[in-house]
């Protein structure tokens, strides 16, 4: 995958008779990306789709696409994954990342010692859950907490941690 793209969410369904399009959100952000001008969708990433206009519904966006004006066209598109170019991305505030730069990072104790990779990111809420596999396949949950996540590199693909007593 071109790391010049994120996966930002699914479409899903179609919405009434004129093209629209249901769109799952992979953000919590989705007021700004009610804001985005164009998107692409699955692992092709050649072809851009325009936003004609889009809204928000029920935590869902509702796009119009240029060029997709009827239902069975739009129904073409259901379970399609949708990418945004990385440039059209807002800078994030300090300490925030985007899922897609956490997904394979290395995880490693204050020690240095290796523990495993980053796999999934679960939103329970409160907070993020990190799903960490273990060299031989274990699986980890850490909280996205302050007092568990000490820091993460990006640049080097590094996340320090500092294991609680009981957490695993």
């Amino acid at each position: 995958m071109d790391n010049n793209y994120i996966l930002i969410g699914k479409l899903t369904s179609i919405h009434g008779i004129k093209g629209e399009i249901k769109m799952y959100p992979y953000t919590d952000d989705i007021e700004n990306l009610s804001n985005i001008k164009c998107l692409y969708f699955d692992k092709k990433l050649t072809e851009k789709y325009v936003i004609q206009r889009c809204r928000i519904q029920n935590n869902m966006l509702i796009i119009k696409f240029k060029g997709i004006d009827d239902r069975e066209t739009a129904a073409k598109f259901k379970d399609t994954d949708v990418y945004i170019s990385r440039d059209s991305l807002n800078k994030l505030e300090d300490n925030t990342y985007y899922i897609a730069d956490l997904i394979g990072i290395e995880v490693v104790d204050e020690n240095e010692k290796h523990i495993g990779k980053l796999n999934y990111v679960q939103n329970i809420g409160a907070n993020d859950v990190y799903e960490i596999i273990t060299d031989d396949g274990k699986k980890i949950y850490l909280p996205a907490i302050h007092q568990v996540i000490k820091k993460v590199d990006i640049v080097n693909k590094k996340m320090y941690v500092e294991i609680m007593k009981g957490l695993i």
